[in-house]
């Protein structure tokens, strides 16, 4: 019987997540026609939205936490005139009303919600309460109370209103924010009664819609078993960090994790925090700038 060669797998993914599916679930079937090992998403997105999600095959791993970290934009619907236990079309209804804000009260309103701003998560969310994640408890009838912290909101538009009962928005945010507790704090200072019922993120850290692919797209490029073309290579992820091409010595310096000195062919890297290293076009590593070094922050290692 002939053994099974494994090829390793290595970069990533901007998919845009069905509907349905779960982040999980998503990143599992997109492995299967991968074949890649080692893999994670760089955010999490609820069953009930869709959009961009960063899947991370092999090496790309370990620069999940660049991705997390960066901006994110979504486009979402609310629909007036009820409120949900999940503040999501998913949910039971807790309250209806018959109030429908007016475009100028939305758009006077907006403001509020830009800068740093408090929140409370969703008792329905993915946050850890002593060891517990707040939507199993919830889901279990406990009674679950989520501190406020803050949060940063970059822009807050109004899209359109399709109709009376829904509204159309944008927002571009930091790390943390949640659609679905802006869109209720925004309805009870309208006064009324809202849920998010439709909702799409368009961007996470350096990936949007011009890198995104579908899962149908993934699912016929595996049946012709050239999957691996949709994959965007490790420095995708890194859009705002600086590149420094080095000589197979010094790639063989770092990748032994050593440092490597500092010499004026690397160029301007004293006021850098982090650096993308490689060797013709090769990931050696992350490195950070230290007494005249480049010290390994996170090594590379492709077999």
């Amino acid at each position: 019987m002939n053994k099974k060669i494994h090829i390793p797998v290595h970069g990533w993914l901007a998919l845009d997540k069905p509907l349905g599916l779960t982040s999980t679930q998503a990143l599992g079937r997109a492995r299967r026609l991968l074949g890649g090992k080692k893999a994670g998403h760089g955010g999490t997105l609820d069953p009930l939205a869709t959009g961009i999600l960063p899947l991370a095959f092999g090496e790309a791993t370990k620069l999940i936490p660049y991705v997390m970290d960066g901006d994110k934009e979504y486009e979402f619907t609310v629909t007036w005139g009820e409120n949900r236990t999940t503040e999501d079309s998913e949910g039971a209804v807790t309250a209806t009303g018959d109030a429908r804000p007016a475009e100028t009260a939305i758009r006077d309103i907006l403001p509020r919600f830009i800068g740093d701003v408090w929140q409370t998560p969703p008792v329905f969310s993915a946050i850890k309460v002593q060891g517990e994640r707040a939507y199993d408890l919830a889901r279990a009838g406990e009674a679950v109370e989520l501190a406020a912290r803050q949060v940063y909101i970059d822009s807050f538009d109004l899209i359109d209103m399709p109709d009376a009962d829904t509204a159309r928005f944008r927002v571009s945010c930091g790390k943390g924010m949640y659609v679905r507790a802006l869109a209720r704090d925004m309805a009870a200072a309208l006064g009324v009664c809202g849920y998010v019922s439709g909702l799409r993120r368009t961007k996470v850290g350096p990936f949007g819609l011009q890198n995104m692919c579908a899962m149908e797209r993934l699912e016929e490029l595996a049946g012709r078993g050239c999957a691996g073309e949709a994959l965007l290579p490790l420095r995708a992820a890194l859009d705002d960090i600086m590149t420094v091409n080095l000589t197979a010595a010094e790639a063989q310096t770092l990748r032994s994790g050593q440092a490597v000195m500092i010499r004026p062919q690397h160029g301007d890297v004293f006021d850098r925090d982090v650096i993308f290293t490689e060797n013709q076009g090769v990931p050696v590593a992350l490195v950070e700038p230290v007494a005249g070094e480049l010290r390994v922050v996170r090594g590379f290692h492709f077999s």
